[in-house]
């Protein structure tokens, strides 16, 4: 059988996949309801091995990067889950302090995407840190599906204080300059605009299709943000129009991106949703927005 073309999936299997990845709907009924698609040749277990990730064909950025200095850490997170594993990298040759990016994962745990995008940060001239906010059970078990699972299972309040935790160890990280930033996917991204919130030394936030703080918070923030979100994403980005008046209306300094005929989840390279041209460009502009901030 042929592969199949992102070109000819419905945008509703995807909608589903983002249900499914969401946990709106369950495995049972993610699968019953993707049988609806299965027509002209395709079969459903054919299309769930299309819309899952694909992490062995997909790292930009290897762990064992000779270019990289990349280790698993733990910091303490007294306030959340009380000791928390992180992957700290930096680039090998580094012969000042770096500017310093916290990277947030989405609601899975520390997968191998997220890994990677950590290398990729310190590759660009960062010191970053990429939080799992699953240690305290376990840490992220090897596959999403289950990842998600334990994930709804922790404290929303707690997870966010083992991310402003994340922010306050690298911010006194011996090589970083204490300026530090924060980049998040999905859950990541609205974990990063509660860090510009709640973190008022917050150097610059960058929200990859992150749900939106509370409009009443909008006057407590302090960090410069980036935001980027997806057109095809009607759930999160339909919140953008009120979130960027509240940033007007109070005078906060801002860029933000919505990228046409993209789905939710458009940066993760490992997976159909993934959209090579807006991530690039998302990412070059994230880069360039944390070079200047974190000078």
């Amino acid at each position: 059988m042929k592969p199949i073309d992102k070109k000819d999936i419905k945008q509703e299997v995807f909608d589903l996949y983002d249900d499914y990845a969401h946990n709106r709907v369950n495995r049972r009924l993610f699968v019953q309801k993707l049988s609806a698609y299965a027509v002209g040749g395709l079969t459903v277990p054919a299309l769930m091995s299309f819309l899952m990730p694909d992490y062995e064909g997909n790292i930009q950025v290897k762990a064992d990067d000779p270019r990289l200095k990349s280790e698993y850490i733990s910091y303490s997170s007294p306030k959340g889950g009380g000791t928390i594993k992180g992957l700290l990298s930096k680039p090998k040759d580094a012969k000042k302090k770096l500017g310093g990016i916290i990277v947030v994962h989405e609601n899975r745990g520390l997968n191998p995407y997220i890994e990677d995008v950590g290398r990729r940060a310190a590759l660009a001239g960062f010191i970053s840190l990429a939080p799992d906010a699953l240690s305290p059970l376990g840490g992220y078990p090897g596959n999403d599906e289950a990842g998600r699972e334990l994930q709804s299972k922790r404290d929303k309040g707690q997870m966010e204080e083992d991310f402003i935790a994340a922010f306050e160890y690298l911010k006194n990280h011996k090589d970083c300059n204490g300026k530090v930033g924060v980049v998040g996917f999905c859950f990541g991204g609205g974990i990063a605009n509660m860090m510009a919130v709640r973190v008022p030394d917050l150097a610059a936030a960058v929200p990859f299709y992150g749900s939106q703080p509370a409009l009443t918070d909008v006057p407590k923030i302090k960090a410069p943000l980036m935001l980027h979100y997806a057109s095809l994403d009607t759930r999160i980005t339909a919140g953008w129009p009120a979130y960027e008046a509240a940033l007007k209306e109070n005078g906060k300094k801002y860029q933000g991106f919505v990228y046409e005929n993209v789905n939710h989840g458009f940066h993760n390279d490992t997976t159909p949703r993934y959209d090579k041209a807006a991530a690039d460009l998302a990412w070059k502009r994230t880069v360039d927005f944390f070079t200047e901030q974190l000078k």
